[in-house]
Order: C-alpha cells, then structure tokens, then sequence
C-alpha cells in the first residue's frame, strides 16, 4: 500500500467525522434546549405585582414537572422548566422572554402569563420562530394562527365569555342599562368588543358607562363609584384578582346591587371571593370551563381526586380553595400530552405541530363535556363554558354548556 492510499481511510475518516459533527449541529439547531435526557422549557410568571394572584399556577406547573421527572420523564427525558418572575410588567416581560430564549437556549416558552406580558413578546418569538404555548391568558388574538403561527391560546376567548353575558344580559332585561369595568388593554377590551358584537347599534344606548383601569393601579374604588353614578343596573367586570376582589367589594359597600358579572380569569374562590368577602359576592356570574374545588358536586369526582391526590403529595400546605392551582395541572397535563405526541422528534416544528393537532382531549379538571381541541386552523385549545352563579359557599352552575365561535 503506498502513502496515498494509506492516507485515504484516514481523510475518509476524518470527512465523516466533520460530517457527525455537522449533522449533531444541525440537530442541535433545530432542537435548542434539548438533550438526549432532558428539554428545556420556559415560563414568565406574575410572582410579584398586582397579578401575584396567578403565581399559584408557575407554583403548580414547577410541582407538577418536579414529580413527572421523578417518575421518570417524558418518553425518557426530564422536564428543566425555568419560570421567572416578570411582575405583569411588559419591558420586564422582554427582558426575562429574551433570557430565556437568548441565554438559557429554551426550547419554547409555555403558559407565560398575562395579555400585555404575552403582546409584548409575541412578535419577537414568532420573528425566533419559538412556540409560545398555551398562553395563560383569553385574549381573542391568540388565535391569529395566519399571523402569528407560532402563538396559540389556551382558555376561551374573552370576546366569546363577553357575547355569552351580553347575550344573557338581554334575556334578564329588555333594557338594561349596563356599565363595564375592563382593563386597559388587549384583556379588557375584547370584554367591550364581546359586549358590542351582541348589542350591535344598540350599543351606545344600553351601555351607559365603561371605565378603565390600569393594571398598575393600587386601587379600583372611585371607577366603581363613578358607575354606580350613572345608573346602570348592569355591571361587567374584566379585571384581574386584585381588581376584581377590590370591585366586588365596592359594589357592596355601597350598597348598589347591579346585576353582576366577572370575568372567568378571576374566578377563584380563594384568590377573589374570600378575598372580597364570600357574603359580598353573592349573585355574582361568571363563566367556567374547568371544576372549581368548592363545588360539592365534585366531591368525589375522579379527575379531582386525582388533582387532589397531587396537590396532596406535591403541594400540601398550598389552599384549595384557589382555582389557580386547578387550571396550573390541567394546563400542565395538556402540555404532557403533546410532548408524548412528539415522540423523539422535538424539534420546534414539531413541537408546534403536535400543539395543533389535539383531538378531544380530555382533561380531568374541565368541566364534562369540554374537551381539548386544536388543529392548524384552530388555536382556541377552549371553546366552551358554562354560566355559573355563587351562591355564598360555591360556584352554582346552570344552563347547559355552551360553544362559543372563538372567533
């Protein structure tokens, strides 16, 4: 053998190995945040600010990982789920989103929370082509899948809860004089677009107020007064927790007794209704999608013993009466879903797919008959609720469950 072909299986050697080494690059390329043992997901949480209330779902979502990798994993790998504090302040939002991405080298972020936390970055992860999953918020953009392909939503539309009051509104009354309470920003004001869609031209004369707040505002109480002022015996309020505990509250005080709606975002008895005071609360509605704890229906309901025997396990000083914790484990559980739909194949293409094409999933915290359902034309995840009233100890559910367009 002369020196040349002595030199050929060493350059062929050689050549295959740039070749594995470029292929393990391009792997890694198209799957950031993913190892043969584990994937890297992000998360910004409100653990601090006026939406501190929600920080119970990072907690929950951070317990139920912890115990999934103890059980092995997802088809073998361990869930590295990093959620960070981002206030329900949208520069801080940008900041912690661009770490994660940037720095930590995320696979996707799931369940970030907020309206205007999730706007903020929307366009920046869908430009990185990075999944923003299953936003924990209703707000009716999330499902723009032509837009922002790599968005989707979770919960119902907040303009569709809207077109279920106002269609109930209509019922109750034939003329209503109705205020609204929203949120200065895209949460609030698909409220007043859902409202609008139903009242058509009739708008402007049974709508006889709408005021806003800021989500960095300490207090609610002189919007409430400045309401009550106008005669409306109609209220709608879209506001967070705090808002909406501090809005309840009002109400009562001032001894006005509008017919009363919330938004199903502040819906939790422990973060809302004690808060507010369980007696002042009484005759409010709202719409729900998931089972609420205090519910006695649900006492020996087998999807809320199983999240009862986690909370239990995992989280036992944690307060159940606290509906965040249920919408973190079903939220949770959905996710799990579409990893094992993944397969090995996690790459963020496929990870977006596989969040696309859920197919009557049944979650055990949502109400009978709600299922999960997306495809590549459908990114509300949710499109159904049912009217619920409180009756002084419980959300009392009634009428049948309703579709709503999503649209």
């Amino acid at each position: 053998m002369n020196a040349r072909s002595r030199r050929r299986p060493v350059v062929l050697m050689a050549a295959a190995l740039l070749f594995a080494g470029l292929s393990g690059a391009a792997v890694a390329e198209d799957m950031p945040g993913v190892t043969a043992t584990s994937i890297k997901i992000g998360q910004t949480e409100a653990y601090s600010g006026n939406a501190s209330a929600y920080g119970a779902i990072g907690r929950t979502l951070t317990a139920l990982f912890k115990s999934v990798n103890e059980a092995g994993g997802v088809n073998g790998r361990k869930i590295d789920f990093i959620s960070v504090d981002d206030g329900y302040i949208p520069p801080r939002t940008v900041e912690q989103t661009r770490r994660l991405v940037e720095e930590e080298g995320v696979s996707f972020m799931f369940n970030a929370l907020g309206t205007p936390t999730n706007t903020a970055v929307q366009k920046y992860l869908n430009m990185k082509k990075v999944p923003q999953l299953f936003v924990a918020t209703g707000a009716d953009k999330w499902g723009d899948y032509q837009r922002y392909p790599w968005t989707i939503g979770y919960q119902p539309s907040y303009r569709t809860e809207a077109q279920v009051y106002a269609k109930y509104i209509l019922k109750a009354a034939k003329a209503p004089k109705i205020a609204i309470l929203f949120q200065n920003d895209d949460f609030g004001k698909d409220y007043v677009l859902g409202i609008k869609d139903v009242l058509g031209d009739q708008y402007d004369k049974l709508v006889v107020k709408a005021v806003s707040y800021e989500s960095t505002d300490p207090t609610i109480d002189s919007q409430i007064v400045t309401l009550q002022a106008s005669g409306a015996d109609t209220l709608v309020i879209a506001a967070i927790p705090k808002m909406a505990a501090q809005a309840i509250r009002k109400v009562y005080d001032i001894g006005w007794h509008p017919l009363e709606f919330v938004s199903d975002v502040s819906v939790s008895v422990g973060a809302v209704i004690k808060p507010a005071g369980v007696e002042k609360a009484v005759g409010l509605i709202t719409g729900l999608y998931g089972k609420d704890a205090t519910d006695p229906a649900w006492a020996n309901d087998p999807g809320m013993n199983e999240w009862r025997a986690f909370m239990k396990a995992n989280m036992p000083d944690a307060d159940l009466t606290d509906a965040n914790y249920v919408y973190g484990y079903g939220v949770g559980l959905t996710l799990l879903q579409v990893l094992k739909q993944c397969g090995n194949d996690l790459s963020r293409a496929n990870i977006m797919k596989q969040a696309t094409n859920l197919k009557d999933l049944e979650i055990p915290t949502l109400l009978p008959g709600i299922k999960v359902n997306t495809s590549p034309t459908n990114y509300h995840p949710i499109r159904q609720l049912q009217l619920a009233r409180w009756n002084g100890k419980t959300w009392e559910r009634f009428g049948e469950v309703i579709s709503g367009a999503g649209s």
